[in-house]
């Protein structure tokens, strides 16, 4: 099962079991959905908490999980990342989510120059963090630079510009 990281226990609230979560992910409503399912990483297992409640809590979020309504049982959650498997991500009409970008090869001019390692958010546009040989580079996720993008193909072809990559 493959998994997309959505958040990070910061901390408790009070003594029912609330957690302060930071907010990573544009899809709050859906990742964090009262009964729907996320998983804990914790000593490289990912272990699957249901959802009682969440809202939102000083520019993050307080989640509740079911059956952990008690700060003795949450306590020990500090710290820990929280995922979404793949399998329970509905696809986007329109556009690509961050983690299907990842891994795909990346051409210019019909030939292969890297492969996307990681996509990074930036204040203006995101970014594709291409791997070429022993570089990583920045490739700017926007129309002027990218031609086109193929998820089943695995490919994403970007313009020819001189120090790019």
């Amino acid at each position: 099962m493959d998994y997309i990281y959505i958040g990070k226990i910061l901390g408790t609230i009070g003594l029912k079991g609330e957690l302060k979560v930071r907010i990573d992910t544009d899809f709050i409503k859906e990742r964090y959905k009262a009964g729907s399912v996320v998983y804990l990483l914790k000593d490289g297992d990912y272990l699957p908490f249901t959802i009682a409640h969440y809202r939102l809590y000083k520019n993050m979020l307080a989640v509740t999980f079911k059956d952990h309504e008690d700060i003795n049982k949450v306590e020990n959650l500090n710290g820990l990342a929280i995922y979404k498997s793949t399998k329970d991500i509905e696809p986007l009409k329109d556009g690509y989510y961050f983690h299907e970008l990842v891994g795909l090869d990346v051409f210019v001019a019909g030939e292969k120059k890297g492969v996307v390692k990681k996509v990074e958010a930036g204040v203006a546009n995101n970014y594709l963090r291409v791997e070429n040989g022993d570089r990583e580079v920045l490739v700017p996720f926007i129309d002027k630079f990218i031609i086109s993008v193929d998820l089943d193909e695995r490919r994403i072809d970007v313009i020819k510009l001189e120090g790019l990559l």
